[in-house]
């Protein structure tokens, strides 16, 4: 039994957040929270307090090879790609690097903060291994796979289907419901660098092994253009539709530039968006329609999508969704955002059991700064989504087990 003695922000639902100012927290055995209540005086593993106590942050979009990438500014999107992208991405054939920045990542998304994460892995099927390894090790919860690209892109990056889908049949026999942390996702790049073929085979896999699919959609404008063209379709969402793609275990990431035909199918099949407006921001790609999505009710989380992101921090993504809503006219409440960052974006990935601080749901949390006066449910959300100065989270915690102690050395693994 843990109990730890913090204020507490935990989402509700999209326009609920509960803030109490003194709670405990008390963690079972199993990893399990037994019971959120007041002081009673029961003795207390540590008092975190003024800190609060929130979930774990989910990332719903991010790539492992691109760590050392963050802040590489060569954009527009296919440019950037082709210059410091590709390149970085050729080097995971190595195992021993692919080990070394498996490590690296695994230790930012635990000092972020981040306790689920859907990841793109290298293309390279033993490296995506390797992440599923570092990630075990590390006692994070991830969704993940390799990236299937097989044409129009360099050759050393190119997997063809036939090797591509029974490897990524391999690592979903070893990882998917892994000590039920770890999930194998169907992850084609996007359409750009994918044939017909290999699109068709991985929506087979998505349906018929009830795994998760993502993939980029509509990104950026010179993108969808091309992915038209190529493919000969009306719209770029078609291309996914024929390949068996879109539905309701399908996460798109972008999703910038849709018409509203594509946004009302999109949500008739139930697809789920990953919203990236940092890199949105960064490589110049445009503004995120929030309105179409709120509109229709379509299921968002957000994603740091480093290295194009600058950041591991979601709450900092969440403070740009912030600047992204206002700049195309629909503003979003913190409370909201909260949503998107912890339990909506759980949801969003499938996962039931994390996201909120209440009876019967897992120990997933992070205890982080927060001033003595943001001590209400308005002040408190907006001090943790926006003071961009606070420090990195002091502890993270999944099934209450510690991955990440900043003041006790970092990671315990």
């Amino acid at each position: 039994m843990l109990v730890l003695r913090a204020r507490v922000l935990s989402p509700i639902d999209p326009n609920t957040v509960r803030f109490l100012d003194d709670a405990l927290v008390v963690i079972g055995g199993t990893g399990r929270i037994v019971d959120v209540r007041p002081p009673d005086g029961t003795p207390v593993d540590a008092d975190l307090r003024p800190g609060v106590l929130t979930p774990g942050f989910v990332d719903a979009h991010l790539h492992y090879p691109q760590v050392r990438k963050v802040g590489a500014a060569t954009g527009p999107l296919l440019d950037w790609l082709e210059g410091e992208i590709f390149p970085e991405e050729a080097r995971f054939a190595d195992p021993e690097h692919a080990r070394h920045i498996a490590e690296v990542f695994c230790r930012s998304l635990a000092a972020a903060g981040t306790t689920l994460a859907l990841v793109y892995g290298s293309v390279h099927p033993e490296a995506t291994d390797i992440l599923f390894q570092a990630l075990d090790r590390a006692g994070l919860r991830a969704i993940a796979g390799p990236v299937l690209m097989d044409e129009h892109c360099p050759e050393v990056l190119q997997l063809p289907p036939d090797q591509a889908l029974p490897a990524l049949e391999a690592l979903a026999d070893r990882w998917h419901g892994h000590d039920g942390r770890l999930q194998v996702a169907v992850i084609p790049r996007f359409a750009l660098s994918c044939s017909e073929a290999m699109l068709a085979g991985a929506g087979r896999l998505s349906r018929e092994r009830g795994l998760l699919a993502t993939a980029h959609l509509a990104e950026n404008p010179e993108e969808c253009a091309l992915a038209r063209d190529r493919f000969g379709t009306p719209d770029y969402l078609t291309i996914y539709e024929q390949a068996g793609l879109v539905h309701d275990r399908s996460v798109f990431a972008h999703c910038v530039h849709l018409s509203d035909s594509e946004w009302d199918r999109f949500a008739a099949a139930g697809a789920r968006v990953a919203h990236c407006p940092d890199s949105n921001f960064f490589l110049g790609s445009g503004h995120m329609p929030v309105e179409q999505v709120e509109r229709r009710k379509i299921p968002l989380c957000v994603g740091t999508d480093v290295a194009a992101g600058r950041t591991f921090r979601v709450p900092r993504i969440l403070s740009s969704a912030y600047d992204n809503a206002v700049a195309v006219g629909t503003p979003v409440d913190p409370r909201r955002l909260l949503w998107w960052g912890t339990r909506g974006g759980a949801l969003a990935l499938g996962e039931t059991r994390v996201g909120s601080i209440e009876r019967g749901m897992s120990a997933d949390l992070v205890w982080s700064d927060l001033p003595e006066w943001g001590d209400n449910v308005d002040c408190a959300p907006a001090w943790l989504l926006f003071d961009h100065d606070a420090p990195r989270p002091h502890r993270t915690w999944v099934r209450g087990r510690v991955v990440w102690d900043r003041e006790g050395g970092g990671y315990p693994w």
